[in-house]
């Protein structure tokens, strides 16, 4: 469910503290029923096992499809727009003890590459010739006990081209991608216990 940007900027995230020239693009949340306050790995486990893209919907894939045929037409996608050369990552903004959170060789999420994980936080990036972003995973308390899972993408758009891109991809987030992904991390939850996690 698609909720206000508020939700991600009045947490106590040490994400704050390094994408100050960052706009957080969209907010969403992911109903956990059950949850409690240490199953956050439990979470991203469930989600990892069941996000393949695969196993996305067909709609999904076919817009992942287009994209990258677009992208590598356009070359959007090439290496030197990406982390470590168009941009720098965030990864090297990071303090001592946030840097060793991570191992760089986890691909799990690709094309998004680790920056830093805690108890209540996931942080990956990517970047191509469109913008630098952020996908931030938050793990936030809801009452009575019981938590939930919250995703906000930060994005820092690569000049006019990239605010344009954004904007005409917003209806295909909102429509078609971000309900999917709800759909698929909150069966993952509801399934996590039949699944193999690593």
């Amino acid at each position: 469910m698609k909720i206000a940007r508020t939700a991600h900027s009045d947490q106590p995230w040490r994400i704050h503290e390094f994408t100050g020239d960052f706009r957080t693009e969209d907010v969403w949340s992911f109903h956990t029923p059950g949850a409690g306050p240490d199953d956050f790995p439990v979470i991203l486990a469930a989600t990892r096992t069941a996000g393949g893209s695969a196993k996305e919907p067909r709609i999904v894939r076919f817009l992942f499809a287009v994209r990258s045929k677009l992208g590598a037409l356009l070359g959007w996608d090439k290496p030197k727009t990406s982390l470590g050369k168009r941009v720098q990552p965030l990864h090297d903004r990071l303090p001592g003890d946030l840097r060793e959170t991570v191992d760089g060789s986890d691909t799990s999420d690709a094309p998004f590459t680790p920056v830093y994980l805690l108890h209540n936080e996931s942080v990956r990036e990517l970047a191509n010739k469109t913008c630098h972003a952020v996908m931030h995973l938050g793990w936030v308390p809801t009452g009575a006990g019981e938590y939930e899972l919250r995703m906000a993408i930060l994005v820092k758009p690569n000049g006019l081209f990239g605010r344009v891109y954004m904007a005409l991809i917003a209806p295909f987030r909102y429509l078609i991608v971000y309900p999917a992904i709800t759909r698929q991390w909150e069966r993952a939850w509801r399934n996590r216990g039949l699944q193999p996690t690593r």
